[in-house]
Order: structure tokens, then C-alpha cells, then sequence
């Protein structure tokens, strides 16, 4: 072997990237000055596109396979650096790695309540959130937009951008569809399918790809959660009527078909069910009383009867009502000259001074005359 075999022999590199992260996106390969020999083996396993840049330009890209790096598979390059066919000394260029598989299950969610015109409601908040799957598609693009000079880029870095951008996207859809409070549930897929198709646009952008843009939940406040409860009972009440005609045919019919003790087993079950129709209305609508008592103002409750306590040889008695008094005066156990007090007072006061106990002595007979 001559000098210069030998020579080219120690020219040739291996350029390749093995990724146990799971989360990487780009890889810059690390060459010390950047400097890769005419002839170096690059291998691209699935899933990854490798881009040359040089001096800040893309250059060539080279998709799964395994290359020996010249200036015939270069083209870019041989023509950036103006070089000839066949130029075999070492040159300059960055090489990046990219990871063009699926990043799945990735999660995305308001972080504020979106605020939703509800036509039944009105303003109402509501918080999202679901999943999404993403990919690259176009490495020129990603590195041009996204990366720029830096070296490596993980999912992190990636999924806030997008997932920013969901959000932003889906109050747009979810403004659009104009669908009532009630129906969000029963249209996740819709949503999901609309909200796809504002993504695709920004992030072709970016050289990315979303995939399976799942809505997952639509959560409403309390207030809303309990109206829609509400609502599904007034739904089961309305079919109680239906209910009682089913059981009473039913009732009818088995006492037909048992004309010996058909009254008495028709009355049992006719009773049964309007039984059950009754105690089911009477738990639905037992939440809604309030609502339904036609909206007028119930009458104050009327104001507590007077009750006072007697000082009785130094000793406090009572509360005392105002026939317990009445009945005291007229066995003289009480008189105008007992002290007596009742919450409000601001001390003890003999009964002939209390306006509230002058009916008590009303009915007692005055002294009589002096013989």
C-alpha cells in the first residue's frame, strides 16, 4: 500500500447519530472545527434526515441509506464551495441530525377559562384540554424557522410553541361552531376535526405535521354542570305521564286476563305505579320548588309572641309567654309592681311600666271597694 492510499485510508470519518433520548428533535453532529474529511461514511438510520449547512446556508439533505460523502452526492456543497470534481481534502460544514418520527401523546390545555357566549346561559367559562401527535416533515424548513444556531432541540421546546397555538386556535373554533353549552360533549370529534384543520396551515410553516389534534374534555363551571342536571330531571318528569298510562294499561290488561281476582290485582298495580310516578316527581321536582312557586314573594313569618322573665324573691324565673302572665295576674302572683325584662330591655322594670305587658292586667278586676 503507497503513501497515498494509506493517507486516504486516515481520511475517512463515520458521520451517524444514535438516539436513546426519545425526546431530541435536532442533533448537531459534534466536529471538532467543523471539519469533515472528503470521503467520510454518513450513515441516516429511519426515521432521521441529515441536512448539511454551510456558512449558514443549507445545503444538501440525505434522507435513510447509507452514504460515502463526495462531491458527487454533494451537489450543494461542490457548488457553494466551488469545488471541482473530484476534490478529496477535508472541508467545513455543520451536519444535523433531524428526528422525522412521531412525538405521540403529547398534552395541550388552557391554562385560563376561554370565555364561550353561551345563547342559553350567556357568558360563560369553560377550560379544554387534550392530546396531540406531531412530526417533522420538512427539515429544511424546521431547521430554518425553528432551530437556527442552535445545536440540539427537544420536544419541550417544541410542544410549547404548539401547544400555545392550540389554544389560541381553539377558541377560534369553538367561537365558529357557535354550539350551545349543552352540546360541547356531543361534538369533541367535530371540534377536534375543525380544530385540525387551523392548525395545518401554521404549522406547514414550520415543516411540521399535527396529527390526532384530540379534544379530550370541555370542562363547564359548577353552576352550569348543576343547570344541565336540572334540565335532564324536567326531561325525565316530562315522561312521567307516559309512564302512569303504561302501568294503568298494564293493570287493565292483567285484569282482564284474571276475572277472579282481577279488581283487587288490577287496584294493586294501578296504585303501584301511580305510586311510583308520584315519589319519582316528587324527588325531581323537590330541588325545583323554589323555582317553580310562580315567583311571588312569600309573606314575612309572623313576628315572635313577647316573652319576659319575673324577678320572683330575688331569684329570676321564666321566660314566661304572654298566657303564662296573664294566668300569674290573675292568681295575683304577679302585679304592676313585679319587676320584669325581656331581650331589648336595658334593665328591670316593674310590669305597670311595660307598655307590651298592659294587656296582661287587662283582664284582672281592680280591687275592690272598701267595705
Amino acid at each position: 500500500m503507497g503513501l497515498m492510499d494509506r493517507l486516504r485510508n486516515e481520511l475517512i470519518d463515520v458521520i451517524e447519530w444514535t438516539d436513546d433520548s426519545r425526546d431530541t428533535i435536532v442533533w448537531r453532529f459534534p466536529r471538532h472545527g467543523n471539519e469533515i474529511k472528503s470521503g467520510a461514511m454518513l450513515t441516516v438510520r429511519e426515521g432521521q434526515t441529515a441536512v448539511f449547512v454551510d456558512e449558514g446556508q443549507l445545503a444538501d439533505v440525505f434522507t435513510p441509506g447509507t452514504y460515502k460523502l463526495t462531491t458527487a452526492n454533494m451537489p450543494i456543497l461542490t457548488t457553494l464551495e466551488s469545488w471541482k470534481y473530484g476534490f478529496e481534502s477535508p472541508f467545513k460544514a455543520e451536519v444535523y441530525f433531524v428526528n422525522t418520527r412521531r412525538f405521540t401523546n403529547q398534552k395541550w390545555g388552557t391554562k385560563n377559562p376561554i370565555m364561550l357566549r353561551d345563547p342559553e346561559f350567556g357568558p360563560t367559562r369553560l377550560r379544554a384540554f387534550g392530546t396531540f401527535t406531531f412530526r417533522v416533515t420538512d427539515a429544511d424548513t424546521f431547521l430554518t424557522e425553528v432551530v437556527g444556531t442552535s445545536g440540539d432541540v427537544s420536544t419541550p421546546e417544541v410542544t410549547d410553541h404548539i401547544r400555545n397555538l392550540v389554544v389560541s386556535r381553539f377558541t377560534e373554533a369553538l367561537g365558529e361552531a357557535k354550539l350551545a353549552a349543552l352540546d360541547l360533549a356531543a361534538n369533541y370529534s367535530e371540534l377536534g376535526g375543525a380544530l385540525g384543520g387551523k392548525m395545518e396551515e401554521s404549522m406547514e410553516a414550520y415543516g411540521v405535521e399535527l396529527k390526532d389534534l384530540v379534544v379530550e374534555n370541555i370542562s363547564l363551571p359548577p353552576e352550569v354542570e348543576k343547570a344541565m342536571d336540572e334540565r335532564t330531571s324536567m326531561g325525565v318528569i316530562g315522561n312521567l305521564g307516559a309512564y302512569t298510562q303504561f302501568q294503568t294499561a298494564k293493570a287493565m290488561e292483567a285484569a282482564a286476563s284474571n276475572p277472579g281476582g282481577g279488581a283487587a290485582a288490577a287496584g294493586v298495580g294501578l296504585g303501584a305505579g301511580m305510586a311510583m310516578a308520584q315519589g319519582m316527581a316528587g324527588s325531581f321536582m323537590q330541588p325545583q320548588g323554589q323555582q317553580q312557586a310562580s315567583g311571588a314573594t312569600p309573606p314575612p313569618p309572623p313576628p315572635a309572641a313577647p316573652s319576659f322573665h319575673v324577678s320572683k324573691d330575688g331569684q329570676t324565673a321564666g321566660p314566661f309567654t304572654m298566657d303564662q302572665l296573664k294566668a300569674q295576674a290573675a292568681s295575683g302572683e304577679l302585679t304592676r309592681e313585679s319587676h320584669v325584662w325581656r331581650e331589648g330591655m336595658d334593665g328591670w322594670k316593674t310590669a305597670g311600666e311595660v307598655e307590651a305587658m298592659q294587656p296582661v292586667f287587662g283582664a284582672v278586676p281592680p280591687p275592690p271597694p272598701a267595705a
